[in-house]
């Protein structure tokens, strides 16, 4: 439904910063997020989990726990209806185990009881006889022909011959002739990087109540980045309808993609069907790092060839993916965006993924392109310093435009990678000097953007303000962006609309608030709703003044005559056609339902500087500018802070965090204590440049925003390091121990 004329117009709400409209419960507590719902009667579940990384359940003793007083239900695996079937079974299987613990902190058993301490006591109570099993926490020993086996018969069809049956998915993008392009080139780098496993970090942990009725009916509210897939998810595997199912979202203290499936939900339905009451479930942080998904560890081997002068000939990358203990197709988009900056005539991206005896791993904004893009952009890098290249300039000899072949297939729209790059060089920031241990590192990065299934409701009240409805949680300013462009649709003051997130049962289907796709499709629908209900209110001005409706225009909150052959009528007001709308047909509402596409792919352009402690390792962030693409800044301020957010996650990702494994299998670090995110104390204001190139799938021309920034830090920070400290930092994160001993290898 793209129109140029809207994109190009000049827009009078679109682009300004409104107060945002959860501000004020936010700030004051009264916003109510997961753990915050109660109901009368309510129970608290508490789960028993695995203390093994892959182990036999023999066998389940609950009878003490059940007979235990204040105790209402105690259930296992074996207590869902067995007839969920595969990705819902993978689901249900990681939510709760059913004969294998397959990874440590895997939940065996839950109780719900009167209150947390019986709950607690009832826990020490069920006795679990368990056989240890070989166990396998990093890729490469998971691939290899001679590894424990993590679930049998999951080997994928097309993984090929001298990898471990643990591998469950290959994917190979590309095009060219490779040898051809190497041949060319005057310098080739080929080298294997390796990433940690790293979680989200949201502050709020997973929280859940759930109400079972004796009709099968049941109610849910969670904290949730898509309540719909709850609800499906949920249904499925308690074997109900789902519309027996109704799930409200609740405000979200942080999701990044780690919110985007089940963990809990459907153990605390069962926990309420068993026990015919109310049953709230809330992870503690340890349950939070053990059991819910983090980000995919990866281990790349990446070869580039360029010429003296800067041109890559050929790009060829293997890239490897742990998924936890179930399959995970995160590889899919890692493989797709290693080189989707670039316009090659000869590339090659391969993807494997393995199942590792760790929780079924969930996305983490944009999941799987920092990796595979911290490796690539490395290795350009090294290429650019190697032969005494400008890094921009390289880049901007390579970059990808409109009419490029991907490397993963499609050809390219407008896009805006170029700009990007120009106003990079041209940035304050770039051509700033360097002081004694200090270093700056460029990267490009790359995200697709998804459209997805949508449903938007707007409804105009007899006061002439809109209530609009839509269906996806709001975890970046959505509802800010809908009021916004309905607003500026109708042309009524953004005061007018009020956003609010529907229910499961108020609403048709919406895609999951993943892939950066909701100001671009839920906007999209918005705009179509508003257009629906502004030709019914034209219909009803003609109405009343007595011509055709195609004789009356809407212009700026006013239905008008449109020209002088429609008559000498006064402009009618919104407000008096809502009025008068009982008398002329009854209410006045606009809907729209889309599966949307169009999304537009989207670019980002980093640049950072740190200084390296040499004695210690230490790492300090000094400068730090994100310039990228948003087609259309609907509300700078939370564009903003999407550049700024993707960044900080980058940074931690890139110096501090990971998950750490002893070689028990079991986790070592599930907290904020030792698994270190930063902190403000650690970062410099992160300055952002917007660009707005209009994506031409969007009548305002918007682009999804939110994934798109925490691709590149990965790669600008570990090219600052290197161009610091002289030698080719190759794994994540770089802790100061790591620094420290690169260094000290260095001589």
């Amino acid at each position: 439904m793209a129109l140029d004329e809207y994109q190009k117009r000049d827009f009078k709400i679109i682009g300004t910063t409104p107060v945002r409209p959860d501000g004020v419960d936010k700030v004051t507590g009264r916003a109510q997020y997961g753990a915050d719902f109660y109901l009368p009667g309510m129970l608290v579940g508490k789960m028993l989990r695995s203390p093994h990384a892959h182990a036999r359940i023999k066998s389940i003793d609950v009878s003490a726990a059940k007979a235990l007083p204040g105790v209402k239900a105690v259930v296992t695996g074996a207590d869902f209806p067995a007839t969920a079937k595969g990705d819902t079974l993978d689901v249900q299987e990681h939510c709760l185990a059913n004969g294998v613990a397959l990874y440590d902190g895997h939940a065996v058993a839950a109780v719900a009881a009167v209150d947390a301490n019986v709950a607690k006591q009832a826990l020490k109570l069920i006795k679990v006889d368990y056989e240890i099993l070989p166990h396998v926490t990093n890729i490469e020993d998971a691939i290899k022909p001679d590894a424990p086996i993590v679930q049998a018969g999951r080997r994928g069809r097309h993984v090929p011959e001298g990898y471990s049956d643990n591998c469950t998915g290959w994917c190979e993008f590309g095009h060219g002739d490779l040898e051809a392009g190497f041949a060319k080139a005057d310098k080739i780098i080929t080298r294997t990087f390796k990433t940690s496993s790293t979680h989200q970090g949201y502050i709020e942990p997973n929280a859940c109540l759930a109400n079972m009725g004796a009709d099968g009916r049941a109610d849910m509210w969670c904290c949730t980045q898509g309540h719909f897939q709850v609800r499906n998810l949920c249904a499925q595997i308690m074997d109900m309808d789902q519309s027996a199912l109704r799930v409200t979202a609740s405000e979200i203290g942080g999701g990044f993609g780690g919110k985007t499936t089940v963990f809990i939900e459907p153990v605390a339905l069962l926990l309420s069907q068993k026990a015919g009451l109310p049953v709230k479930l809330v992870m503690t942080r340890d349950e939070v790092f053990k059991a819910s998904g983090p980000t995919v560890a990866s281990m790349t081997d990446v070869r580039i060839g360029m010429t003296n002068d800067g041109k890559i000939t050929a790009g060829d990358a293997l890239i490897r993916y742990e998924g936890g203990a179930w399959p995970n197709s995160t590889i899919f988009p890692g493989a797709q965006s290693a080189f989707a900056s670039y316009d090659l005539e000869a590339v090659r991206a391969q993807g494997l993924n393995t199942l590792t005896n760790r929780p079924l791993q969930a996305a983490y904004r944009a999941p799987g392109a920092p990796q595979s893009t911290y490796a690539v952009e490395a290795v350009v890098d090294e290429l650019c310093e190697v032969l005494g290249l400008d890094p921009i300039d390289v880049r901007l000899k390579n970059a990808a435009q409109k009419g490029t072949k991907s490397s993963y297939g499609p050809t390219y729209d407008d896009i805006g990678l170029i700009q990007l790059l120009e106003a990079a060089k041209a940035h304050p920031h770039y051509s700033a000097p360097l002081g004694p241990n200090q270093g700056r590192g460029i990267s490009n990065g790359f995200w697709f953007n998804f459209g997805g299934e949508t449903s938007v409701s707007l409804a105009l009240n007899f006061d002439g303000t809109i209530t609009l409805v839509e269906g996806n949680p709001d975890i970046g300013g959505s509802r800010a962006a809908m009021s916004m462009m309905a607003a500026e649709e109708l042309g009524i003051a953004y005061e007018k609309v009020r956003t609010i997130v529907a229910d499961t049962a108020s609403l048709g289907h919406n895609e999951v608030t993943h892939g950066s796709r909701v100001t671009f499709a839920v906007g999209l629908a918005t705009i179509k709703a508003a257009r629906a209900a502004k030709a019914e209110m034209c219909r009803r001005a003609a109405k009343i003044w007595g011509i055709d409706a195609d004789a009356v225009v809407w212009e700026d909150g006013f239905a008008k005559p449109a020209g002088a052959n429609a008559g000498e009528h006064d402009p009618m007001p919104i407000e008096k056609i809502a009025a008068d709308s009982p008398r002329t047909g009854g209410p006045i509402v606009g809907h729209h339902e889309v599966t949307a596409d169009g999304a537009g792919v989207s670019f980002g352009v980093h640049i950072c500087d740190i200084e390296v402690d040499p004695e210690t390792g230490f790492t300090k962030v000094l400068r730090y500018t994100v310039l990228q693409d948003a087609g259309k800044a609907i509300h700078p301020d939370y564009v903003e802070g999407q550049m700024q957010g993707g960044a900080v996650q980058g940074i931690g990702w890139a110096l501090n965090e990971e998950y750490i494994y002893g070689e028990d299998g079991r986790l070592q670090n599930a907290g904020f204590l030792d698994y270190r995110i930063p902190v403000a104390s650690d970062l410099p204001k992160i300055d952002t440049v917007i660009l707005e190139i209009p994506n031409p799938g969007h009548p305002y021309g918007v682009r999804g925003v939110g994934e798109t920034g925490i691709v590149p830090p990965l790669a600008a920070i570990s090219n600052a390091m290197s161009r610091t400290i002289g030698v080719r930092m190759a794994e994540l994160p770089m802790s100061p121990p790591r620094v420290l001993k690169a260094i000290k290898e260095k001589g």
